[in-house]
């Protein structure tokens, strides 16, 4: 089963004059990178969100959204030594008078803080945490399996240009040995049919590609029992994509019949494709 990079979960609580909502959101990332976004919360928590996400995630950049909004009366603090060297150091400039006011000061960081006694209970404020880690773990799946289906079908419409290649190389050959043919026929007056005939198919022979659609049939089959897996790789499936992108892209130059080579070249824009979208996945062992 793959989990996506990408998910949102979210969890409220409200008790008497206290509400509290956690957010979490995540995006691609090569690693694990937890940001906390909250000043109402103790570095003991934070330590906990961080850990507990830890063992849930391997990879992703998490954001964790925590507000606290409660009817309780906030506590005003004004740093006095803080306002103290500001006025004299307006005094000095000659800027303005000593009579200040909330507004000339209200925007001068350090001077004043504005605290709120939230009395949300540690307790209370993991519960909120867990559920919505809940349900941003199950987003992630629910996006994983959406991926998942992409990826089936991307593969399935591979096979079925592979099959279509492979039918079409089998006429290419035929008409490629024609044409050396009546070209050496042109040229030559007099040969020896037989060993015209082995010559002519050996250079047909050297544009054969049946190996090159044995491998990529091989390596979709190898990515579609990966994705079924119940504990899936994604490194393992991104080095086959790497191997079937190569094999796609040798097919590719092979060919020169410009139907066979169109069909080839949109299995190679497929595989590329999925390239791309396995990066969404969060990556096991």
């Amino acid at each position: 089963m793959i989990k996506s990079m990408t998910g949102f979960g979210q969890s409220r609580h409200v008790d008497k004059d206290t509400e509290v909502l956690v957010e979490l959101k995540s995006l691609n990332h090569r690693f694990l990178e937890v940001n906390l976004k909250s000043a109402e919360i103790q570095s003991e928590d934070e330590e906990y969100f961080k850990k507990t996400i830890s063992k849930k995630l391997k990879r992703g950049k998490v954001d964790i959204h925590i507000k606290v909004n409660t009817s309780s009366n906030g506590k005003l603090e004004i740093n006095s030594e803080l306002l103290a060297e500001f006025q004299k150091a307006i005094k000095n400039e000659l800027l303005i008078s000593n009579e200040l006011t909330l507004r000339d000061i209200k925007d001068i960081p350090g001077i004043l803080k504005i605290t709120k006694s939230s009395k949300i209970k540690p307790p209370t404020l993991k519960k909120v945490f867990n559920k919505a880690l809940a349900d941003f773990l199950e987003s992630r799946i629910e996006e994983g399996r959406k991926i998942h289906k992409v990826l089936i079908n991307k593969i399935d419409i591979i096979q079925s240009k592979q099959k279509k290649v492979s039918k079409l190389c089998k006429r290419d050959l035929d008409k490629r040995i024609k044409i050396y043919k009546k070209r050496v026929k042109n040229i030559i007056e007099k040969y020896d049919e037989n060993r015209l005939d082995q010559e002519i198919t050996h250079l047909a022979m050297k544009a054969d590609v049946s190996e090159e659609l044995e491998r990529i049939d091989f390596h979709l089959h190898s990515i579609k029992k990966e994705l079924n897996n119940k504990n899936s790789s994604g490194k393992k499936i991104d080095f086959i994509l790497q191997e079937l992108f190569r094999e796609s892209n040798t097919l590719t130059v092979k060919l020169d019949e410009p139907e066979t080579k169109n069909i080839a070249l949109e299995i190679k824009v497929l595989v590329e494709e999925m390239r791309e979208q396995i990066q969404n996945i969060e990556w096991h062992g």
